[in-house]
């Protein structure tokens, strides 16, 4: 089991990754995806599978399905199976075991470590949120949620689901968001347009969203909460985290009063405190877009 021990204070702009190799990559994983890390258990193939999924484990009483990240990234198998290990993970509200070829250890490093990719470095199939850089060399931050969706698509954001909210007056309404992966800014952007809030203003990372807010804070001919009605932040983003952004936010007085809505993968029961903690206004858990456009209504309209 992961310790919680090793967990960080909310809002120090830190996280801890679990590091390990498939092939000769190294890679790394937020520690709070994390349930445990096994053995191979045995695995129980199923029809019709995605190519990437190998079949299904039982552990205890859950019925887990197991990804290969070697297929999911186009590396050779293990050389040696004796080291594989199954990282059990929790995101988008589901279970995943994921495939490794061997874990080292837990590194603490701060966002301000961590680089965006650039297209270039990733081709169409972008698989990366980010790029870790260490004294020893460089990881890289794998995007688990686009892996789980990629492989089953309900899993992702359903802009059919929001029918059932109805239409409201929304559009007034002035929506700042920080989400680092674009295709996630495109669907998120999309889907509340869908709802009626298409006055939102998008920032890839939590820095960059800071320092917008922060320059309208600072100027004394604006009252920032008539220029922004409210904060929707991811959690993992290079740079500054969703948690940082959050504390950062509450703890300016002009800014204080500006409602948060955390819209993350890692929104469970274990760790909602965090959220709590630096003064969330809401967390929803992707991706159910309409509790969160519910969230947004009771604290806007």
């Amino acid at each position: 089991m992961v310790n919680d021990k090793i967990l960080l204070e909310t809002g120090t702009n830190e996280l801890e990754i679990v590091m390990f190799n498939v092939g000769t990559g190294l890679f790394g994983i937020n520690v709070l995806k994390v349930r445990e890390i096994i053995n191979p258990l045995p695995i129980t193939e199923t029809p019709n599978a995605h190519t990437y999924v190998e079949g299904v484990i039982r552990l205890r009483q859950e019925v887990i399905p197991v990804v290969n990240l070697s297929k999911v990234l186009n590396f050779p198998s293990s050389e040696n199976p004796e080291q594989d290990k199954f990282i059990i993970s929790e995101l988008n509200q589901v279970k995943v075991a994921f495939h490794v070829h061997s874990v080292s250890r837990i590194h603490r490093i701060s966002w301000q470590q961590i680089e965006k990719p650039s297209q270039l470095s990733q081709g169409e199939q972008a698989q990366t949120i980010g790029i870790v850089k260490m004294e020893e060399g460089m990881a890289l931050l794998l995007d688990f949620e686009k892996i789980v969706v990629d492989i089953s698509p309900e899993a992702g954001v359903n802009v059919e689901s929001l029918k059932v909210l109805g239409p409201r007056q929304r559009s007034a309404k002035k929506i700042v968001a920080a989400e680092d992966s674009a295709i996630l800014r495109k669907l998120l952007s999309d889907t509340l347009a869908e709802a009626g809030y298409d006055n939102v203003l998008f920032f890839e990372n939590g820095q960059v969203a800071w320092e917008y807010l922060e320059g309208l804070a600072c100027d004394p001919d604006y009252d920032p909460l008539e220029e922004v009605n409210l904060l929707i932040t991811d959690l993992e983003m290079p740079q500054m985290d969703g948690h940082h952004l959050t504390l950062r936010v509450k703890n300016n007085s002009r800014l204080a009063g500006l409602p948060v809505v955390i819209f993350s993968s890692l929104i469970t029961d274990d760790l909602f405190h965090k959220g709590a903690k630096v003064g969330a206004s809401a967390q929803v858990s992707k991706p159910e877009i309409v509790k969160l456009v519910q969230q947004i209504d009771q604290l806007i309209l």
